[in-house]
């Protein structure tokens, strides 16, 4: 008889993804845990012409949330990148009014985390940075015991 192939119980759907960035992949993590479908960059919008109109300049939010009709963008702490991406998102909202484009910040993202009791705040009440990737527990095989 034809075994069905191992099937592991703590896959998640993130582990197919190669993130650009680890908090990318920690949010995945989240939203796989409560059973939130999400797609990464699944779409690229054109936000600069050049004279003839043609697309010079694109933005790809990093998450699409089907059950919301929202993207999500996640930022660092680069204030650079930060101003960026702001910038980016306005210019998405000015030529698509009709698509919701949700920017979390570093500091959005940290409470989220202590929300969900994934990180705990720090002695000051703020969220501390994340010491661990949140995701389904690592199982570890021992070998093989006997049952008797």
């Amino acid at each position: 008889m034809t075994q069905p192939p191992a099937v592991d119980e703590f896959a998640s759907p993130a582990d197919a993804v190669a993130f650009a960035h680890q908090s990318e992949e920690q949010f995945a993590r989240l939203l796989d845990f409560y059973g939130i479908d999400w797609e990464y960059e699944p779409r690229s919008f054109p936000i600069e012409f050049d004279p003839a109109g043609a697309p010079v300049g694109y933005f790809t939010p990093d998450f699409y949330l089907p059950d919301e009709d929202l993207f999500i963008e996640i930022t660092t702490m680069n204030q650079k990148l930060v101003t960026k991406k702001n910038r980016k998102v306005r210019q998405l909202r000015a030529l698509y009014p009709e698509v919701r484009c949700k920017i979390f910040y570093q500091r959005d993202y940290l409470h989220f985390l202590v929300k969900y009791g994934l990180e705990s705040a720090g002695s000051d009440g703020e969220p501390a940075m994340p010491t661990r990737l949140p995701g389904p527990p690592q199982v570890v095989s021992l070998g093989t015991a006997e049952t008797g």
